[in-house]
């Protein structure tokens, strides 16, 4: 089975090139201050044999921009800009996709909340507060949405609404999982996926930002239905006492790991946090 190799951690490889995430709004910030440099990060990744640009609007949001002090047609711009400099990082290439991100609403609130799924809002909030930004990246050029990092049942199910709202959009779905079996909110992974299985606007289902360890579990209970999609992080832990992390990443093991990912199932394979082009050069080595 060919599986397509997705890029890897953009705060990440951003940080390597001296970029100052230490904000909220964390890589959503350089849309505003250095869009040239996350246009850079997209090339590197796709210069690594990534397939799939994600851009960089999993924490850009209309309300986090305008707290800023931005007006609303500003924090528009800046997420349409995301796809853009995906865009143009993909043209030069020579070919390749542009994935715009929908990060989850603990994103937003900035205070890890997508690693647990506590949220103060319930489905139809979430459906609210999901909805601008939805529909600005629906229309926005992207080959599809890239629906990631969600922590729980309620999310996926605004998430759901929102696909059946805007029919013409592809997008894959992407949990955080606190285990091999289930969502940080304590959800099955089969229970959250069956809210998209048949549905044609879904080109995959699977785990993103969760211990590579626990994608083995996560794909044999997604098996049999959607195509899988894992891009887990990098297995170091966070240290949130010291704002530090803890561990070794090393590529060449996260290489051979996505090779029994794709051998177990998975089709769309890649890195998130703390993964960098050399993580993704091994996924292409290994999967090739």
């Amino acid at each position: 089975m060919t599986a397509l190799v997705l890029d890897g951690g953009l705060s990440t490889h951003l940080e390597r090139l001296g970029a100052d995430l230490g904000d909220e709004l964390w890589s959503a910030r350089l849309l505003l201050e250095q869009p040239e440099l996350i246009r850079r990060v997209h090339a590197d990744y796709f210069a690594a044999g990534a397939d799939v640009a994600t851009t960089a609007s999993y924490q850009a949001t209309i309300p986090g921009f305008v707290r800023r002090g931005l007006d609303v047609a500003e924090a528009e711009r800046l997420i349409r800009l995301s796809v853009e400099l995906a865009g143009q990082a993909r043209d030069e290439a020579g070919g390749g996709l542009v994935a715009a991100s929908v990060g989850p609403y603990g994103a937003y609130l900035a205070n890890g909340a997508e690693y647990t799924g506590d949220y103060d809002l319930d489905e139809d909030g979430l459906f609210a507060w999901h909805l601008p930004r939805w529909e600005i990246l629906a229309a926005a050029g992207a080959d599809l949405l890239a629906c990631e990092t969600i922590p729980s049942y309620p999310e996926a199910r605004a998430l759901a609404r929102l696909l059946a709202r805007t029919p013409g959009v592809k997008a894959w779905v992407s949990f955080s999982c606190r285990d091999g079996e289930r969502l940080n909110d304590g959800t099955p992974i089969r229970e959250a996926a069956a809210l998209f299985g048949g549905n044609p606007q879904v080109v995959a289902v699977g785990a993103n930002c969760t211990a590579p360890r626990h994608i083995p579990g996560l794909i044999s209970c997604l098996s049999g239905g959607l195509p899988v999609v894992v891009y887990p992080n990098s297995g170091e832990t966070w240290d949130a006492g010291h704002r530090r992390w803890l561990g070794l990443a090393d590529p060449v093991e996260f290489g051979q790991a996505a090779k029994e990912w794709q051998e177990a199932g998975a089709s769309l394979i890649g890195g998130c946090c703390r993964t960098t082009p050399e993580h993704i050069t091994q996924i292409r080595a290994h999967l090739s």
